[in-house]
C-alpha cells in the first residue's frame, strides 16, 4: 500500500497514493488507522484524491477508521472523493454516517471545530 502520513498535534493526514481502495488495500488501511489510534491520535483525514475506485472491502476500511476515532471522541473525515466512491457511499447511505468534505483545508477546519465544540462541551 502506498500511503504518506503528516502527524500534526490535532490530527493525523493519511494521504493514499493507489488508484483502487479493494482487498488488496483495505486490511493494512485498517491496520494503520488502528496503529494511529494506539498512538494516541484522535482524529483523522484521510485524502483520497488520487483513488479512483472503491469496493465494499475498501469501505469497511473507512467504517473501521470511523468507529475507531469516534469511539474516543475524534472525528474521522474523508477528502476528495472520486465520483464512484461518492456514489457507492451514497448507495451504501454511508454519507449520513461519515465526514466528507471536498478539500483537504476544509477537513483541517473542520476537524479544529470539533475540537472547539468538545472543549465546550467539556467545560459545560
Amino acid at each position: 500500500m502506498k500511503y504518506t502520513i503528516d502527524k500534526q498535534e490535532k490530527y493525523s493526514l493519511i494521504r493514499l497514493h493507489e488508484e483502487k481502495m479493494d482487498s488488496s488495500i483495505a486490511p493494512n488501511l485498517k491496520s494503520e488507522m488502528i496503529t494511529l489510534h494506539a498512538e494516541g491520535v484522535r482524529n483523522i483525514i484521510l485524502d483520497l484524491t488520487d483513488v479512483k475506485y472503491t469496493d465494499s472491502s475498501g469501505l469497511s476500511a473507512l467504517l473501521v477508521g470511523n468507529r475507531v476515532v469516534q469511539e474516543d471522541g475524534g472525528i474521522f473525515v474523508l477528502t476528495a472523493l472520486s465520483d464512484h466512491t461518492h456514489k457507492l457511499i451514497k448507495i451504501s447511505q454511508l454519507d449520513s454516517v461519515l465526514t466528507i468534505l471536498p478539500t483537504v483545508e476544509e477537513a483541517i477546519d473542520r476537524v479544529f471545530m470539533h475540537e472547539i465544540e468538545k472543549d465546550m462541551k467539556s467545560g459545560e
